[in-house]
């Protein structure tokens, strides 16, 4: 007898716990958070972006992706570990936390805007834009 009502508290706790409503999220809301940048720059001057994605949750099988525009302007944008960015271009994140380098390749007023995607299609974007520093001197 107790083996009969073992069995079908087994058989109840079984059928309790394999219900519909268990879900494991694999999405997350994220933020992109940046400390602040110079807002002039001089042609062939290099200005440092500290950049942080903030996550609401954790997946661990979540990927982050970069690309960027520049509609104003003309410059280089590379990351932290050296590689050379493409506008339009996607590159893979290896950090949550990275900086950016940008290098302005011009006198006029420059802008790019920052996009980070994740593998689920989430996408999040910063501008930035900065002025001309160069200021000719009179004679």
């Amino acid at each position: 007898m107790k083996k009969i009502l073992l069995y079908l508290m087994l058989v109840a706790g079984i059928g309790y716990s394999c219900n519909d409503e268990i879900s494991i999220n694999q999405v997350y809301k994220f933020d992109l958070e940046v400390l602040p940048v110079p807002k002039r720059i001089k042609k062939d001057e290099t200005i440092e972006i500290r950049c942080k994605i903030v996550k609401e949750g954790n997946y661990a099988d979540a990927r982050y992706f970069i690309r960027y525009f520049q509609p104003d302007g003309e410059g280089e944008l590379r990351l932290d570990d050296g590689r050379q960015l493409t506008p339009n271009d996607l590159f893979p994140l290896k950090n949550e936390t990275f900086y950016l380098y940008y290098t302005s390749r011009c006198t006029d007023q420059q802008a790019i805007d920052v996009y980070i995607e994740d593998n689920q299609w989430q996408m999040v974007y910063k501008s930035f834009s900065f002025g001309n520093e160069n200021v000719k001197k009179e004679e």
